[in-house]
């Protein structure tokens, strides 16, 4: 198992704030759709977090965690439109790994990392219970969208397309 200083700072983040929030204990999973399940809610509950590599132009590289609905996909033309980018594309895990502070299928809907710009669609923060691997494969956290909104404090654009990715 990864160092859990990531899920630490959550927890630390989510107490200090008063902030309302379930954990749920179940078996090593990190595919949005097989966790769900895992977890007795609908996909379209989940937090889907993507990290991508947006190219402005040939000297500016940005990264941005996408977080859609976990039944869609994230509409990379939206992303590459909103960033006035050249390219955009998912991120290679090593530098996915270092910018979430998390292993792929546990990446938080949380920007801890300067250099990751967090994008969320209002899909997102729009559901009452909203459910995301807790920086752990065995360990999910549910909390409130707007409580999720006030915390993280994304960029809310319209980023997810229909189907999944």
């Amino acid at each position: 198992m990864p160092d859990n200083g990531t899920y630490e700072r959550l927890i630390s983040l989510l107490d200090s704030t008063a902030t309302a929030y379930k954990l749920i204990d179940h078996e090593p999973q990190g595919t949005t759709e097989t966790v769900s399940a895992l977890r007795g809610h609908p996909v379209s509950e989940a937090a889907k977090c993507l990290i991508l590599i947006v190219k402005i132009d040939r000297r500016v590289t940005r990264y941005v965690l996408a977080v859609v609905p976990g039944d869609r996909r994230v509409d990379l033309n939206a992303i590459r439109t909103l960033f006035a980018a050249r390219y955009v594309g998912f991120c290679d895990a090593a530098t996915a790994e270092r910018l979430a502070h998390a292993v792929p299928g546990t990446v938080l809907p949380f920007s801890f990392d300067p250099e990751l710009e967090l994008v969320a669609d209002p899909d997102v923060i729009a559901q009452p219970c909203l459910y995301f691997n807790a920086a752990r494969l065995d360990r999910s956290l549910a909390i409130s969208g707007a409580d999720y909104a006030r915390l993280a404090e994304p960029r809310v654009e319209r980023i997810a397309g229909p189907g999944s990715n």
